[in-house]
């Protein structure tokens, strides 16, 4: 049985899925961003209804960010099974070079997961101080 397939699972599967979901992390950033300079918190009668208003979507972001990580580290654990595959269908023709390419593949989804999940925990946090901040002024202007 040939595992090569999981080399491009690991490559455009799960490294491909990492980096459309950071995409979507930075164009949801992008529309919550202008729905808060839209926003006039003096409208809202209501505290909740603003709260409702500046948090739709956030957790896209926080689900990204707390879940790239488990990306990454699937991407990780199916690179390192092909390496040890491959090492056991002739232990004895292996070369350090395709141990090596093996592990740089796991390694490499790793980094990306971690990247993007940074990037996504980053984005998060500001945009969570920023509804805040809002809220804060509906409070200070209705007393």
């Amino acid at each position: 049985m040939n595992m090569n397939w999981i080399s491009e699972a690991v490559d455009y599967g799960i490294i491909g899925l990492l980096l459309v979901l950071s995409v979507a992390v930075v164009a949801v950033a992008f529309e919550r961003m202008a729905c808060y300079r839209r926003i006039r918190v003096e409208r809202f009668a209501h505290i909740k209804a603003l709260e409702l208003a500046l948090t739709q979507r956030l957790g896209i972001i926080g689900s990204v960010g707390s879940n790239a990580p488990y990306l990454g580290l699937l991407g990780t654990v199916l690179g390192i099974m092909m390496t040890f595959y491959n090492i056991g269908l002739d232990a004895a023709a292996m070369d350090a070079g395709k141990i090596m390419t093996g592990l740089a593949l796991a390694l490499k989804a790793t980094a990306v997961g971690l990247v993007v999940a940074l990037v996504a925990v980053v984005i998060y946090n500001a945009l969570l101080r920023r509804v805040k901040v809002l809220m804060l002024e509906w409070e200070i202007a209705h007393g």
